[in-house]
């Protein structure tokens, strides 16, 4: 069937038609012979799935690029290689898997962004000297329970259920050589207590 007939005037515009010839500047097509409605728009119909599949990535971007916090939450969440590290209560002697925090870059971000963490998973952050330390849970969707350690590896302050996002200053309450951030209600568990023991390569130097 040919279309090189002319078309009536005045002309009808369907909103359908107006969709299709506004795609198929965005498509390219062989334009060696004349196309008919009817051909344009079952090729069109073919690459629909395709089409919408390129629309959907689009939408996608746009929300990530509104919302770094997403990209962040799809990052890898292992900050470094997990390391040994036992907590020695009245209770027992009860294991964890910790990531270190070693440089500022990483101090600074932290579980930030996190949505999850294992029940005996944590995060040790070494600050190099004993000093007071200060915390927050900035941009921090878990809520923590924060141990403040001494260089001896004793547990000099303790911080539980800490609020999520809060930006609330958390102090150490005396000098600190490191901090221990653990899932809330971990420290009640285990029965953990000022004057504690922690075991780890960073403490007793």
């Amino acid at each position: 069937m040919r279309c090189d007939r002319p078309r009536p005037w005045p002309l009808r515009v369907e909103p359908r038609m107006v969709f299709i010839k506004l795609l198929s500047g965005l498509i390219p097509f062989k334009k060696s012979a004349p196309f008919c409605d009817q051909a344009l728009t079952a090729g069109l119909a073919s690459l629909a799935p395709g089409v919408l599949a390129f629309l959907g990535l689009c939408a996608s971007l746009v929300f990530l690029c509104a919302n770094p916090a997403a990209l962040a939450m799809d990052a890898p969440p292992l900050q470094g290689n997990l390391e040994r590290l036992e907590i020695v209560t009245a209770t027992g002697t009860h294991e964890f898997s910790v990531e270190v925090m070693r440089s500022g870059p990483q101090r600074e971000r932290g579980l930030m962004f996190r949505r999850f963490l294992p029940q005996e998973r944590g995060m040790l952050f070494d600050f190099a000297t004993e000093r007071p330390v200060m915390m927050w849970m900035k941009n921090t969707y878990l809520p923590l329970d924060m141990v403040f350690i001494g260089r001896a590896g004793k547990v000099v302050g303790l911080a539980e259920n800490t609020e999520p996002l809060s930006e609330k200053i958390i102090p150490s309450g005396a000098p600190a050589y490191g901090v221990l951030e653990v899932n809330a209600g971990t420290a009640a568990r285990i029965g953990l207590r000022i004057g504690d023991s922690v075991r780890h390569p960073l403490f007793n130097k």
